[in-house]
């Protein structure tokens, strides 16, 4: 059984945000105009209780294996690709809604996170992340810092 691929590092890089391509002012019009595969974002949820963050994505149809879940300090990458499997190719679509190919969603995190403290969980066609908080009251600060001011 394949596991949940969690990379951690400092970078957490996303598609270059780009202009609306000619691909995608006819996509709007008709779902199957298409030249090449489109990156789609997924519906996710994320909350936070006293102890955790939890992130919550609707990826039906897509194989654990090909879910990829990068963790920043300051962010979450879920990507990974959800791949065709129609049964008939020379079907005639009256209507395509569905989504398939690469997708990718970035999430900034509401509080610092504990990396020894990440799950992830993969069910139904949910994948559930759980991220520990990181408490930071054993970090001892200064309350007294003395300023000195030089007269030019």
């Amino acid at each position: 059984m394949k596991h949940i691929e969690i990379r951690f590092g400092d970078n957490i890089e996303t598609h270059a945000a780009k202009e609306k391509s000619f691909e995608e002012l006819f996509q709007s019009v008709n779902p199957m105009f298409s030249f090449s595969q489109r990156v789609w974002k997924p519906q996710m949820d994320i909350f936070e209780t006293r102890k955790e963050i939890i992130i919550q994505a609707e990826i039906a149809g897509v194989r654990k294996e090909n879910i990829v879940i990068e963790i920043s300090n300051k962010a979450v990458k879920i990507s990974g690709d959800r791949q065709s499997d129609h049964p008939d190719r020379t079907a005639t679509y009256r209507l395509a809604e569905i989504q398939f190919g690469q997708f990718e969603r970035v999430l900034y995190l509401p509080s610092v996170i504990d990396v020894e403290k990440v799950a992830a969980t993969f069910n139904n066609g949910f994948l559930e992340l759980k991220l520990g908080k990181l408490f930071t009251k054993n970090i001892k600060r200064k309350s007294n810092v003395s300023i000195d001011f030089f007269k030019p």
